[in-house]
């Protein structure tokens, strides 16, 4: 028998809600009920594309019964108690990262949500990225022997305007978050973080105190070693690429191109053109595929999609990862 979509409730209509709205209208499991956003011009846009009822209102959301899961796209600030308001409904909740800035907070929901039986998903979408997803798979099929070694080199085209630095939480907590998830996507057992970060570049890094260049170095307590090279610019365009070394052998995930056509003249071979611009080319599908993951989710099937857990885990390593570059020194962590 087939299954009727799922009706959405999209809180946040910025850029990243925009991104999922979009991922909901093209879904034949989900379709958007109802889009809320403060900025009520926001949630009329996106309602004029997408369709569902426009409210100013999170909470006209949770109470209108016409709602079978909600998707979190609001700013980080919002994230807990929106959270909570999920799970005080009993309504499966996909909530963008960070869960919040602030650990402590996110430590005094944690009991609350492993309790209720209520779905909570984390939006680590790069779990989901093709290339990312298979080489994982692999290297759990031991194709490559244990992970001895795996490098993560992410790098935005541009530095976010200053304004955004200062209340993003930095470069950890901000960027490199996905990057920590994705270390323990495939090294499981972080036991140690130590990180170096400058300020080369940007005049919103130097104005809020922030790096606007990273590398950060996860140890495990198998042995394995996890490097995480960061920049907020990159002339090359978006640099997303993973490398994990075993005894047997590696895998490695290259960068998506804007075309696969090449062109060889007298005074270049195999040119070719840049890499895609921005995580909203190079992660589309990756986008798509979490959103079905969790529709599985909400519907109590079985699904791979990042938990609360897993959100509290990449936190840890953002501020020990801050605290490192800092005091430039080791922190051990403890993620159980």
């Amino acid at each position: 028998m087939t299954k009727r979509p799922l009706r959405f409730g999209l809180i946040g209509t910025g850029r990243i809600g925009m991104v999922h709205a979009a991922s909901i209208a093209a879904s034949p499991n989900a379709v958007l009920s109802w889009v809320c956003d403060p900025f009520i011009d926001g949630a009329k846009s996106a309602a004029s594309v997408y369709g569902g009822t426009v409210t100013d209102s999170a909470d006209e959301v949770f109470a209108s019964g016409e709602v079978d899961a909600v998707l979190i796209a609001s700013p980080t600030a919002t994230h807990i108690d929106l959270i909570s308001a999920a799970l005080d409904a009993g309504i499966p909740a996909l909530c963008e990262k960070p869960i919040d800035l602030d650990i402590v907070r996110v430590e005094g929901l944690r009991a609350r949500v492993a309790s209720s039986g209520v779905p909570i998903a984390l939006g680590f979408n790069r779990r989901f990225d093709p290339g990312f997803a298979e080489a994982r798979a692999r290297v759990a099929a031991g194709e490559i022997g244990d992970i001895e070694q795996l490098s993560i080199i992410s790098r935005d085209p541009s530095a976010p305007p200053a304004a955004y630095v200062g209340v993003s939480g930095g470069i950890f907590r901000d960027m490199t978050i996905h990057d920590f998830d994705m270390a323990r996507f495939f090294v499981s057992d972080i036991v140690e973080v130590s990180a170096v970060g400058t300020r080369t570049f940007d005049a919103g890094a130097r104005e809020h105190g922030d790096f606007d260049t990273a590398v950060t170095v996860l140890r495990a307590a198998s042995g394995a070693i996890v490097t995480i090279t960061n920049s907020r610019h990159s002339a090359v365009g978006y640099d997303q690429r993973i490398e994990a070394f075993g005894a047997l052998g590696m895998l490695q995930v290259a960068n998506q191109g804007t075309s696969l056509v090449s062109v060889s003249t007298a005074t270049a071979v195999e040119s070719r053109p840049p890499y895609q611009d921005f995580f909203l080319e190079r992660y589309a599908g990756a986008y798509a595929a979490e959103l079905e993951e969790f529709v599985k989710l909400a519907r109590g099937e079985a699904s791979t999609s990042p938990t609360f857990d897993d959100g509290r885990a990449a936190l840890i390593l953002a501020d020990a990862a801050q605290r490192s570059a800092e005091q430039h020194t080791a922190v051990a962590v403890d993620l159980s």
